[in-house]
């Protein structure tokens, strides 16, 4: 039986009180794509009906990075790399590993009930980075080498051009889905007859751009995911636990 868990790491620009003062001469970076994932929580709150399960971070990726490990060099950003080592071990507590253990804990709950977790990991990428223009609508991170991610994938790519051949849709694009995240960490904990992850990468022109265009690329996402995974729901019936 498949379970569908969303979560969406980068969804707002919040920053915690306590945090204000180290904050207030970069107002122009917290309202950047450097932030948030501009879009992603809209996004998210478009699919959470879809869910079984759904967790949304709303505070700054500035303070710590939800979606990089703890060795990771850019766990922290430039505004908090420099704090005392003390003070970042409290927003690891405080703020880092709250989440991360939440998510990690109910994939077990739901693997230790014999169901197979699809946790997809809305993200929104910005159109052009370091004066780049990336070229893509929507991008499906996973990993290669685990046949049930690629299967899904596929289904999903191909639902998506049937509803709409003229959206952009790229494989590990614009990041490679092997590459450090949150997925990848739990791929380590859960083997791929127990754990899907899937990241899906949506391009800040959208939310950026013509409300209208945005509108339709959500409910595009949206019903594009309700048929991929209608055969996995039919299976159930069919083989009822």
């Amino acid at each position: 039986m498949l379970r569908l868990l969303l979560t969406c790491e980068h969804g707002g620009n919040n920053v915690p009180a306590a945090y204000n003062p180290l904050f207030e001469e970069h107002q122009a970076l917290l309202a950047s794509h450097e932030g948030y994932d501009i879009g992603a929580k809209d996004l998210y709150l478009e699919l959470e009906d879809l869910a079984q399960k759904s967790f949304l971070a709303d505070t700054t990726r500035l303070l710590v990075e939800l979606n990089r490990s703890l060795h990771h060099k850019q766990l922290f950003s430039s505004i908090t790399r420099k704090l005392p080592e003390q003070e970042k071990q409290q927003i690891l507590k405080e703020h880092y590993k709250p989440y991360r253990e939440r998510v990690e804990s109910l994939v077990h709950d739901f693997v230790m009930a014999g169901r197979q977790v699809l946790h997809i990991a809305v993200h929104t990428f910005t159109p052009v980075l370091h004066e780049e223009e990336r070229i893509g609508d929507i991008g499906l991170l996973y990993d290669p080498s685990r046949s049930s991610e690629q299967a899904f994938c596929r289904a999903w790519k191909q639902q998506l051009h049937q509803l709409d051949p003229d959206v952009l849709v790229r494989y590990n694009y614009p990041y490679l889905g092997i590459s450090d995240g949150f997925p990848t960490y739990l791929r380590r904990k859960f083997n791929d007859r127990q754990y899907m992850g899937i990241e899906l990468e949506v391009n800040q022109k959208f939310p950026l751009g013509d409300p209208q265009q945005w509108a339709h690329l959500k409910q595009l996402i949206k019903q594009s995911l309700q048929q991929t995974l209608q055969p996995y729901r039919d299976r159930e019936k069919d083989n009822p636990a």
